[in-house]
């Protein structure tokens, strides 16, 4: 398991998390067979890149993570997710979305469990809480479109 010696580190990492995600949901609006499904991925990778953003002012002492506790509606821990590709239906992709969302924010949860610097605890756990958001939006956007 990763394991860091400074906050800087945790933030390297999670800037390069941030672009990756940013880089799937690029992948998925191309993918995606309706313009309202381009336009959401679209969106969410405009928010990594957000995220993105505030990490590297964090990282230069301009910002700092806020903390704020974030609900679930527990749709992702149900439904199955697909494998990314192409032609996936929009409740698919929003499917796959989710589960990122899901396991970016036990990686955080976990590493900040494991962490031993106050510091760096405080930005892992506020990292996985932001990650929550996703995934309660994506959750919100599973249910308004499923039933």
């Amino acid at each position: 398991m990763k394991s860091f010696r400074s906050a800087n580190e945790v933030l390297n990492f999670a800037i390069a998390k941030e672009i990756a995600a940013h880089d799937f949901y690029v992948e998925l609006a191309e993918w995606a067979e309706r313009p309202e499904a381009a336009k959401a991925f679209e969106d969410l990778a405009a928010q990594e890149l957000q995220h993105k953003i505030k990490l590297e002012a964090i990282k230069a002492g301009k910002a700092a993570i806020e903390d704020e506790e974030v609900g679930s509606l527990g749709i992702a821990e149900t439904v199955e997710a697909a494998e990314p590709q192409a032609n996936l239906t929009y409740a698919q992709a929003l499917a796959v979305a989710m589960q990122r969302e899901k396991d970016a924010f036990r990686l955080y949860t976990h590493l900040a469990s494991m962490s031993r610097e106050r510091e760096t605890t405080t930005i892992l756990s506020r990292l996985a809480q932001e990650e929550a958001q996703h995934k309660l939006q994506l959750e919100i956007e599973y249910d308004l479109t499923t039933f």
